[in-house]
């Protein structure tokens, strides 16, 4: 996988909350019995990489849809909500059922920080 890929960093939309996170954290939905993949936008793309598909990107970081899907499952056994995966490292994170856990998981994690006009 390409060092270059790994300066690349997404922001997503939803509920009037703002997320953003490097391209190694993939943000997954649980709905229903299946895995809703969230894209979201390139931002940043310091070296002005051509943006790849989804399955490419999981690729890069030698893993998969399916393969992340098992694991999620396995952490949580398929709770509806929303699942971070790092799939640099290979790690996984349930984090809620509301958009905003996500953003607490990701700070958490040490991606971002409170947004000091919410206060």
């Amino acid at each position: 996988m390409s060092p270059v890929v790994q300066k690349r960093w997404y922001m997503m939309i939803s509920s009037n909350t703002t997320v953003v996170h490097p391209v190694y954290y993939r943000i997954i939905e649980r709905r229903g019995n299946g895995w809703a993949f969230k894209e979201g936008e390139s931002f940043v793309n310091w070296f002005n990489e051509p943006i790849e598909p989804q399955f490419d990107l999981f690729a890069a970081f030698d893993t998969s849809m399916k393969k992340v899907a098992i694991e999620l499952f396995r952490i949580n056994g398929g709770k509806q909500g929303y699942y971070i995966a790092n799939i640099l490292d290979k790690k996984y994170y349930y984090c809620g059922t509301e958009w905003l856990d996500v953003k607490a998981k990701l700070q958490e994690l040490g991606i971002g920080r409170p947004d000091p006009m919410s206060a």
